[in-house]
C-alpha cells in the first residue's frame, strides 16, 4: 500500500466554512478518482504544538505508486487543487509504503 499524507496549513483569514467546503471537497474525490481505496482526515489535536501551523491531515490509500500516479493529474484532483490554493499559506505532502504491523 502507498500513503499520500497532506497536511494543510490555512491562510489566517480562511472562514471555517470555507475550509468546511474544501474538506466535504476533498472528501469527495474518491468518488471520482478510482485508485483511490481509502481517505480520512482529522484537525490536529496534538498538546505537543509542534504542528507549525499545520491544521488539517488527508491521509490517502492506494493500492501502489501506479495508483497515485494516476491520481495526481487526474482532471477531478486538478480541479480540487486549483479550488485549494486561494485558501493556502503551505502545504506539505509526503508518501510512504507501509511496512510490517
Amino acid at each position: 500500500m502507498l500513503r499520500h499524507l497532506v497536511l494543510l496549513k490555512f491562510k489566517p483569514d480562511t472562514t471555517p466554512a470555507a475550509i468546511a467546503d474544501i474538506t466535504a471537497a476533498f472528501h469527495a474525490l474518491p468518488a471520482a478518482i478510482d485508485t483511490v481505496r481509502a481517505l480520512e482526515s482529522g484537525t490536529d489535536v496534538s498538546p505537543e504544538g509542534l504542528a507549525r501551523g499545520y491544521t488539517h491531515a488527508f491521509l490517502l490509500t492506494f493500492d501502489d505508486a501506479a495508483g497515485r500516479d494516476h491520481y495526481l493529474p487526474h482532471p477531478a484532483h486538478q480541479a480540487f487543487v486549483a479550488r485549494l490554493q486561494p485558501l493556502l499559506d503551505d502545504v506539505l505532502v509526503l508518501d510512504y509504503t507501509t511496512s510490517g504491523g
